[in-house]
């Protein structure tokens, strides 16, 4: 526990696999010690695996879905008694298909974890590191959240509400010495499309970009106070900007053709 003073502490959401995972090393390599957190025990494989690292790193398994499952990750920093210098706000889940076909349960669930979630850990931590007058904040979006996502309606929706939020919240927080970036990945290597239920789909049989790439380019961006960063290829990259000048109706249509079931066998079919 000697180096706990001297390291910065890094809060990581959605830590267990994929591009938390990712992040939350990436913040170890730049001297971050961790509070990471997830709701599978994964979590806790995570911690150990992290600390080899040689930081501190400490686990809360917590279901952010839940309103006890952010205070009980707020009560954890608390209890730490350490200053969050970053807020990486990352755990998410999709779910695929079509919309009236799709469990409500299942998508009113993802709307906690996606949107209220992020709002309920921004507003319990925020406040801290305005105070302190120094803070980075990174909120993951998606390159989805520039454009309607049909078979992903409500995820799109969700990652579209964490753009504008990430991009409002830079704006209020201009002066104060804490910046917000979002994070927008596209297709990513990691279990997201089994765990949505988009095995069949064009976009999750395609070339996907590596978690740890996309991680390197996010903590990249939020230590250096940037507004946003598309994910690790140019794909992404273009796709996140023909997303902002194309009109909605066109980009439906592109993203549909991606994301409905089954169309991984319709590929070579117009």
């Amino acid at each position: 526990m000697g180096t706990v003073s001297t390291r910065k502490l890094a809060v990581v959401t959605g830590a267990s696999s994929g591009i938390g995972l990712e992040l939350a090393r990436e913040c170890v390599e730049r001297d971050f010690d961790l509070i990471i957190c997830a709701e599978d025990s994964g979590i806790h494989t995570a911690a150990e695996h992290l600390a080899k690292g040689g930081a501190w790193v400490l686990p809360v398994q917590a279901d952010l879905a839940m309103f006890d499952g952010c205070k009980q990750l707020y009560q954890a920093i608390v209890d730490s008694g350490r200053h969050v210098d970053a807020l990486l706000l990352n755990a998410g889940v999709g779910v695929g298909g079509a919309f009236l076909v799709n469990d409500l349960e299942a998508e009113l669930k993802m709307i906690r974890l996606n949107v209220e979630a992020v709002v309920h850990l921004s507003k319990l931590i925020l406040p801290m590191m305005v105070n302190r007058r120094e803070g980075r904040v990174l909120i993951t979006a998606s390159v989805a959240s520039t454009s309607p996502a049909p078979y992903l309606a409500v995820y799109g929706a969700t990652k579209a509400f964490d753009l504008m939020f990430a991009e409002a919240l830079r704006y209020e927080l201009k002066d104060t010495g804490v910046t917000v970036t979002a994070l927008q990945p596209g297709a990513t290597d990691t279990e997201f499309f089994d765990r949505a239920g988009m095995d069949s789909t064009k976009v999750a049989e395609g070339k996907k970009d590596d978690p740890a790439e996309v991680a390197k380019k996010g903590v990249d961006a939020m230590l250096a106070g940037k507004d946003k960063v598309f994910g690790a290829s140019m794909k992404a990259k273009m796709e996140g900007l023909v997303g902002e000048v194309l009109p909605e109706p066109t980009k439906a249509k592109m993203q549909g053709k991606q994301t409905k079931p089954g169309s991984a066998k319709n590929e070579h079919k117009h």
